[in-house]
This record gives structure tokens, sequence and C-alpha cells, in this order.
């Protein structure tokens, strides 16, 4: 192992980890928003964001009973994996007590790209190496890094699809060479009117050029996992509420399969926007479709699944067991979709709108 590499090792190979992260039935937990985004979150429902109620937000989705049923791992922030909960135990180790892989977002947001008006690009490469090795040292497993790509008639250009694939695979070699599995998140973002196959073609385009860069740094792909937006119209798009669910598997997993090597072990869709129900039922429509695919197809959801729970609780603390029930019923028809088992009667009558 690089001398740059953690002295205390991730307890599973990186391969393991990555397959147990997406073993059936099970997905990903996201609850690494910014500060920022989280006091936009906390908002909505009236509650000030301080570090003591944004922990309590984290600690109750935590610790709900029987959360690792349908939950494999949890992304953290980078305040979150250093806080303590009020048992005095460190977040990654209440998670790893509860059979749950912790991991950690490493990425610092988007930028504008030079010479490219309209165009992001992520940053946070510079001192990753150390911040992976403080971040093994604390407990994670696996990381994070999101890269955001604007949809319309020339955008994405190719400018900005290389740069946002080159740091997406630096970030990945890193993360392995940390002994961290790396999630690969190149999100082709739903604003917009574009149409599905619009996004079928952006998708298509940016997913060679992830997987061209990973081969170029050297990134082993069977210790990665892939969390890919799933192929939609624009939400300003004429499209959006007539497309069925079956439409958006079959296109989604078309590309996928024209572009994700079979050694990727496991794709796991981010909810990118999507009410809970939407991001559910498509999920378990991609699970129903009859051929057998090379990879297993999971979840690795954020507001899809705590935006219920956030309209539930208001920060009371009187709320925190109804909360929690929100929270495992949520994840309990998601493990549901992940088998392509859901029942769409299942829903609660009311539904909390994402």
């Amino acid at each position: 192992m690089p001398t740059s590499a953690p002295t205390a090792a991730p307890t599973a190979a990186p391969t393991a980890t990555a397959q147990a992260l997406v073993a059936p039935g099970k997905g990903l937990l996201a609850i690494d928003e910014s500060q920022p985004t989280m006091t936009k979150r906390l908002a909505r429902i009236g509650v000030e964001s301080t570090g003591a109620t944004r922990l309590a937000l984290r600690e109750l989705l935590l610790t709900t009973p029987g959360l690792e049923e349908h939950v494999s791992g949890v992304i953290l922030f980078d305040e979150t994996i250093r806080q303590r909960t009020s048992s005095g135990a460190l977040v990654p180790e209440l998670l790893a007590g509860a059979g749950i892989v912790p991991g950690i977002k490493v990425d610092r947001g988007t930028v504008p790209l030079a010479g490219w008006p309209g165009e992001l690009v992520t940053q946070g490469l510079d001192g990753l190496r150390e911040r992976f090795a403080e971040y093994a040292a604390l407990g994670a497993r696996f990381a994070k890094w999101r890269a955001v790509l604007r949809i319309d008639a020339t955008l994405p250009t190719p400018a900005c699809v290389s740069a946002n694939a080159h740091a997406l695979a630096r970030y990945a070699a890193l993360a392995q060479e940390a002994g961290l599995v790396p999630v690969v998140e190149p999100e082709v973002l739903m604003d917009g009117a574009h149409s599905l196959e619009r996004c079928a073609e952006v998708t298509a385009q940016v997913l060679r050029e992830v997987y061209a860069e990973l081969a170029r740094q050297h990134v082993t792909l069977e210790a990665t996992l892939l969390k890919p937006n799933m192929v939609l119209p624009g939400t300003l798009s004429p499209e959006t509420g007539t497309i069925e669910d079956h439409v958006v598997a079959e296109r989604t997993v078309a590309v996928l399969r024209d572009t994700v090597p079979a050694s990727v072990p496991g794709i796991v869709f981010l909810s990118g926007g999507q009410s809970p129900q939407e991001a559910t039922a498509r999920l378990d429509a991609l699970n129903r479709l009859p051929a057998p695919q090379p990879w297993q197809l999971s979840f690795s959801y954020g507001r899809a699944l705590q935006a219920p729970v956030l309209d539930a609780w208001h920060g009371e603390p009187a709320n925190v067991a109804a909360a929690q029930a929100v929270l495992a019923e949520r994840a309990r028809l998601t493990g549901a979709a992940r088998r392509g088992r859901y029942d769409r009667a299942a829903e609660p009558t009311t539904p909390v709108a994402g």
C-alpha cells in the first residue's frame, strides 16, 4: 500500500465493500448536504440551522429502528463524520455498529468553468489525498464526488464533459489509493425543457467520457459504484408527466448497457429532484425489466428519503418517533422497489411532495 495511505486500513477489501453496498434489497442514504443546503431544508420546516439542529436531524435518521434492513451505507458530510451522537459515539461508529457502511462526500461543490459561460466544474482535488487519509482513519469506507452537467440544445460542451470526467477519475484513483470505494456521480440535471431523447443522448456522451477517463487513471472498476441520473425529460418539457415509468426504465437501461462496463458491481441512482413516489416507482420499473442486467440496480437517495421525514419532524423532539416511522416506511418501500416488488397501493394516502 502506498505510504500516503491511512494507517487505519478499512475492515474489508474495497471490492467486497462495493458489493456489500449494493446487496439485494438495499441501497444508500445520502445525508451529505452542505451547510447552505441544510439551511434551506430546515428553513422550509421553520427550523434554524445550527450544529445542534443538523446533528439532531441526522441522529434521528441514523437511529431509525430497522434502517439497516434496507440501507447498506450512508453518505456523510465533513461536519457529520466528526460529530458524536447523544450516546457519545462518533457517527461512523454508530453506523458500523448497526452494520451500515459509513461513507463521505469529498467534493467541494461547483464553480464556473473558465472560458465556458453557463458551464460548471466540480472542485476539491487539492489536498484530497490527505483528506482521504483522515476520513479513512475516522471510519469512512467509501466516498462520493458529484459532477453537475447542465443540459439544453447545445450544453454540455465537450470541454465541460471532459473537465468533469477527468476530475471524477482523479478523485476515484485517489479514493482507491486510500482503500475507499469511489462512488462516481456524473449528474445530468433535470432542469430545462429538453426531451427524454436529448437526456439519453447527453447521458450516454457523459458516461462514455467518464469511463474513458477512469481507464486512463487506472481505476479498478470492480471496486467502484456509479451514481447516475435516470433518463428523464426536463422539468419544463411537455413530455414531463406523460412518459410511463417502464419507458423511463427501458431508455435508462439502454443507455447504461451501451456505456457502463459489466465489471462495475452496481448502479445507485440518484433521485435528482423526483418526488419520493416517482423515484421509488421508477426504481421498481428498472428492477422489473425482463432481461437480467450485468450490474445491481440500486439507489442513493437523499431528498426522496428525507423530505417526508422533515415534514413529520418539524424540529420537535416529541415528533422523533413519528418521523422515524416515516423513514422506516419510506426505506421499506424503496427496498421493495430495489427488488422489483414495490406496490404503489402501499403508499401513504396523503403522500408528501419531494
